[in-house]
């Protein structure tokens, strides 16, 4: 699905990430904090990566959180797709609600994690991961 070639209106390139939302049966949901060196170091985020060249979504998905917390994901479905325009890039979020991994989650590249429940308890959280927390909400209600 990804393609190095794609621009969004303004030109810019367009990155596309798959991201895992790991959703406890009691609703409990998981956050990462952004490692030093990247962009929004010490940001909270819902963890996964970029798309590599001819790479679905769901296979994205399924590499980036066994590289990065060490599971294999069981189940998961597409949920919502959210594009912003961060300073250093513009992206395309392929938000993925995932129910069933196995594993257990830990910081494989050396990043903290923690379970939360809504509201979110940890700050800063990165400006793209709002709108996940409001559609996590509006679904409890």
């Amino acid at each position: 699905m990804s393609d190095d070639t794609q621009k969004n209106a303004a030109g810019r390139k367009v990155t596309e990430v798959a991201v895992g939302v790991l959703v406890q049966p009691d609703g409990r949901y998981l956050l990462a904090q952004r490692p030093a060196g990247k962009p929004y170091e010490g940001y909270w985020e819902f963890p996964g990566g970029k798309l590599e060249m001819g790479e679905s979504v769901e296979a994205a998905l399924a590499r980036e959180l066994h590289e990065e917390l060490g599971i294999d994901v069981e189940a998961s479905h597409l949920w919502h797709t959210l594009e912003h325009d961060y300073p250093h890039a513009y992206v395309r979020l392929f938000f993925c609600k995932v129910t069933r991994w196995s594993g257990e989650p830990h910081g494989r590249e050396g990043q903290a994690f923690v379970w939360q429940t809504l509201p979110a308890d940890v700050e800063p959280l990165l400006p793209a991961t709002i709108p996940v927390l409001e559609w996590l909400a509006a679904e409890k209600n």
